[in-house]
């Protein structure tokens, strides 16, 4: 069971946008581990203060559940100016993956984002990165029912794990959970996790994300 490593670590969630990812309750599940686990958390449910970068500053990572928003431009530019400086940025879904459709640079920060998902059913995931702190414990490859992302991805990313697609009669690896930097912010990914009760389905999956999320804040 990972920890917080760091002195109380500060977790501030964006919780809004389309109701059909959950976000309540995805922050709530979230939210209620990473206290069990000594970290201290902050939920915000309008945006207005992303343009305070000052402030985010003081949080260790910040995790978006915010699928199909908008940002103004001083909010993005608090967003990704908080991020390059130091804090992380940590999520799964269509909440961190789909959170700001069409603003670029954040999705040029996230890594990559969602365009759609052709297949929805069972699929094998497969950990590239074994050794990785938060891929550690996980099988080398283990199956998932759910949607399967179809990603837009940059290819500086770190791949942790990937799926076989077929599309159109095509297969090809994708990008599932990756890594990045975005200036001195480590950035953290998973496409995994579309409803609550996938957590419940596949702790194995549950636990990886908390641990991307407590790797972006510098707490594993």
């Amino acid at each position: 069971m990972s920890t917080c490593l760091i002195k109380t670590p500060k977790i501030l969630f964006l919780q809004g946008g389309w109701d059909g990812h959950y976000p309540d309750q995805i922050v709530e599940k979230f939210g209620t581990a990473l206290r069990e686990r000594g970290c201290e958390t902050e939920v915000i449910t309008s945006l207005e203060r992303l343009a305070d970068p000052e402030w985010l500053k003081t949080f260790s990572v910040i995790s978006p559940c915010w699928t199909m928003g908008s940002l103004t431009p001083q909010e993005s530019d608090g967003l990704r100016v908080a991020v390059h400086a130091g804090v992380g940025l940590g999520g799964l879904h269509g909440g961190m993956g789909d959170a700001f459709r069409g603003d670029l640079m954040y999705e040029w920060m996230v890594g990559g984002h969602f365009v759609g998902h052709p297949h929805v059913g069972e699929y094998t995931v497969r950990v590239s990165e074994p050794g990785d702190p938060v891929m550690q414990g996980l099988p080398k490859a283990f199956p998932y029912n759910s949607e399967q992302y179809y990603m837009l991805m940059d290819p500086a990313v770190r791949v942790l794990a990937d799926s076989e697609y077929t599309y159109e009669g095509i297969t090809f690896s994708m990008p599932v959970v990756w890594s990045r930097m975005w200036g001195q912010g480590r950035v953290f990914y998973s496409a995994l996790g579309h409803e609550p009760s996938e957590f419940d389905r596949y702790p194995a999956v549950f636990e990886m994300s908390l641990r991307g999320i407590l790797w972006a804040g510098n707490a594993l």
